[in-house]
């Protein structure tokens, strides 16, 4: 992987972490953690990883609600990349971290 692509990566996420923490107004989506940026190799798609950390609702809803607001937040990070063009975002559910912790879980108990 090219330094290029992991700086963008990383500026997406700081970018995208910031956007949603200051600039979203919809405060049912909770504590949202951007885990992961994946952008494609032509640079046109970001793939953008987030986890919760309350119990608010359904994680897939609240993935929906990011996905229909992808709009506004691609606005407001293209006006903050120095990139010629900004990534179309998709937004996913990461388990992972919630996968760790019921394997940590199980590992105690054994």
């Amino acid at each position: 992987m090219s330094i290029a692509k992991q700086r963008l990566e990383s500026n997406i996420n700081r970018h995208i972490s910031d956007i949603i923490l200051h600039d979203l107004k919809d405060k049912n989506l909770g504590h949202i953690t951007v885990t992961d940026v994946v952008v494609s190799k032509d640079g046109s798609y970001a793939t953008v990883y987030v986890t919760f950390f309350d119990d608010r609702g359904v994680p897939t809803e609240r993935v929906e609600v990011l996905n229909k607001a992808k709009g506004f937040i691609r606005t407001q990070l293209s006006q903050r990349l120095t990139t010629y063009k900004t990534p179309e975002i998709r937004f996913k559910y990461d388990n992972s971290l919630n996968t760790g912790a019921r394997i940590d879980e199980i590992l105690k108990k054994i």
